[in-house]
């Protein structure tokens, strides 16, 4: 069983009664999402609250985030409202098809760790399903939003498999979304890279591609680079 729990540096996030627990792939998102001169963040599928939390101590920004599920959306207030940052973070109980229609705000960043598992078999629990599947969630939902939400120069970041993530930077372009920097994570040199940190503006500009090593060759010796992204959140680092 996963704990109830997970504790970083500034802050402490409760996750029972959230289908999707605290993992690498968010924690990776939200250090690496360039967030420093955002004024107004939008973070969707929050679940924890853990990317809006991380945006927020990485930033002065307020933060939207939106939440499908009710019990997730009452674990990520209460986990936002114990934070230093309980102020800034406004949890929102909606769809992102529901915001799409409801809202004109305009964001400078908007981020996602979105569902993924498209073709495979669903899991038992019904959250679980819906947290880790796209059937209450496509592609193009997250792209119509960041071209109706995005500022002119605001950008969205994304964490995705990396046949996932290929698949969505060509969707993205498609509808007029590009694909500006993007960073390779391999869980171990050598291998081949298992999620795409993938950064998308409405003004095509070149491509910055880069690589992520995890761990080196022994179990949980990581790489300097690692570390370094993730040394404000980790306890461990």
């Amino acid at each position: 069983m996963p704990n109830n729990y997970f504790k970083f540096k500034q802050f402490t996030v409760f996750q029972d009664k959230c289908a999707m627990k605290v993992g690498t792939d968010g924690v990776l998102l939200g250090a690496w999402a360039n967030c420093n001169e955002s004024i107004r963040v939008l973070d969707i599928g929050t679940g924890t609250g853990l990317i809006s939390l991380m945006i927020a101590q990485r930033s002065n920004a307020q933060i939207n985030a939106l939440e499908i599920d009710a019990e997730a959306c009452d674990q990520a207030n209460q986990n936002i409202l114990k934070s230093p940052w309980g102020s800034r973070i406004n949890v929102i109980h909606r769809s992102i098809q529901e915001y799409t229609v409801e809202s004109d705000l305009k964001y400078d960043l908007i981020v996602s760790n979105p569902p993924y598992f498209q073709n495979s078999l669903f899991a038992p629990d019904e959250k679980r399903t819906k947290a880790r599947h796209n059937s209450d969630f496509e592609y193009e939902d997250l792209i119509k939003a960041s071209l109706k939400f995005l500022n002119t120069n605001g950008v969205l970041s994304i964490i995705l498999p990396y046949l996932e993530g290929t698949m969505f930077i060509l969707q993205a372009a498609e509808s007029g979304l590009f694909c500006i920097r993007q960073t390779n994570v391999l869980p171990n040199p050598g291998r081949e890279p298992k999620r795409l940190l993938l950064e998308f503006m409405k003004i095509k500009k070149p491509l910055v591609e880069q690589e992520l090593i995890i761990e080196l060759n022994k179990r949980h010796q990581y790489s300097e680079a690692y570390k370094n992204l993730t040394k404000d959140f980790y306890l461990a680092f």
